[in-house]
């Protein structure tokens, strides 16, 4: 490198000064943006209640208990997290209502609709009963929240072009969707190439045509996240230590878990791209979770998350990563560290307020902005 060119490199500093300034601007900006309601699919990264008022489902996490809600709401509410999540945070920039849970049968949903549900996979349950992979019975697939989707539209009008015009100016998030899919498949003993081979594809598959069946419906704004970085969450960290520091990257995570989502993020991409072709009148944006959250890792003392906690759960017991799966969050006499603002892992899965805050400025100042001029 010359001395010219060194003379030119920004510091990392004045990168997330300027970083900050401009989501905090594009979160200023929001009464341009055009959408009048929000309609969010998932799984516990953006469930605002639906797991909880399931009837005969059942958690890993006991979320009906604090210390989950501790930091906004100061009670449980049924989110994943001590406080608000993405879609929490969207629908603030775009001054609109938290959306409420489809579940909830008393709440308004005049500004759109969560149906998230935590654990909910993009392949239904007869897919993995081929593989002999034991889901829930209460498992919520991506195709039954759209079966959940359409009975609202219904519900809204029975005329089609009504419909149509209440999604004209509707804020689509399909997902993310796959990581539980993943996941399933990896408790179930199925190695990362198998699992690239024969289950990919099909989640794949799965996601656009939910976006294609939104599309018909009358969406004509979808965002489309990817996935985590697996390998740097607590509970991966905990169940599948290695002795060999080459299976680690830069950051301390797992390296093979990183690469996979990286492979699944790229395809996921390439399938919208592929859905842009396919539908030119209808605006598709992919969103990228896996480098939003590494962002954060990178610059997180700029943040304020404790450099030494980058990969401990706030909630959680024992271990290097403050995870144990016999003493989750949630449970009996496990409590949350004093400041979770300071972590960006929440229980050991999920994500903690602000971590999930610097996340939605991201999705905000790169995603949104672009609905000004596409509606």
């Amino acid at each position: 490198m010359s001395p010219s060119s060194k003379s030119t490199m920004i510091p990392p500093q004045v990168i997330i000064f300027l970083y900050l300034i401009c989501t905090t601007f594009a979160t200023k900006q929001s009464s341009l943006y055009p959408f009048e309601s929000i309609y969010q699919f998932g799984d516990s990264l953006s469930d605002t209640g639906n797991r909880i008022r399931q009837p005969g489902a059942t958690s890993f996490f006991d979320i009906s208990n604090l210390p989950y809600g501790m930091t906004y709401f100061h009670k449980p509410t049924g989110r994943f997290s001590n406080g608000l999540l993405v879609i929490d945070f969207i629908a603030k920039a775009l001054n609109l209502p938290l959306l409420s849970p489809y579940l909830d049968r008393n709440a308004s949903f005049s500004h759109g609709v969560n149906f998230a549900v935590a654990g909910s996979t993009a392949l239904d349950n007869a897919f993995f009963a081929e593989k002999n992979i034991i889901v829930p019975s209460t498992n919520i697939p991506l195709n039954h929240q759209m079966t959940w989707f359409k009975e609202y539209l219904n519900s809204v009008s029975n005329d089609a072009p009504e419909r149509k015009r209440l999604l004209k100016k509707a804020l689509v998030i399909m997902g993310g969707y796959g990581g539980n899919d993943v996941n399933n498949a990896i408790w179930h003993g199925w190695s990362l190439e198998e699992i690239r081979k024969d289950f990919v594809p099909f989640i794949l598959e799965s996601i656009s045509n939910a976006v294609r069946e939104a599309i018909h419906l009358g969406a004509t704004y979808i965002v489309v996240p990817g996935i985590l970085p697996e390998g740097c969450l607590p509970i991966m960290l905990t169940l599948f230590p290695s002795a060999d520091v080459k299976d680690y990257d830069d950051k301390r995570c797992l390296r093979k878990y990183n690469e996979f989502v990286l492979f699944f993020n790229n395809h996921l991409q390439k399938a919208v791209e592929s859905l842009k072709l396919e539908f030119p009148d209808a605006i598709i944006h992919y969103f990228d979770y896996y480098q939003a959250f590494q962002s954060i890792l990178h610059y997180g003392n700029f943040f304020g998350f404790d450099q030494n906690s980058m990969l401990k759960a706030c909630c959680g017991v024992g271990g290097k990563y403050n995870y144990n799966k016999k003493e989750v969050c949630g449970s009996k006499g496990v409590e949350a560290c004093q400041n979770p603002a300071e972590f960006i892992h929440w229980d050991g899965i999920h994500l903690t307020q602000a971590a999930y805050h610097h996340i939605s400025d991201r999705l905000i100042h790169d995603v949104l902005p672009k609905a000004t001029y596409a509606i």
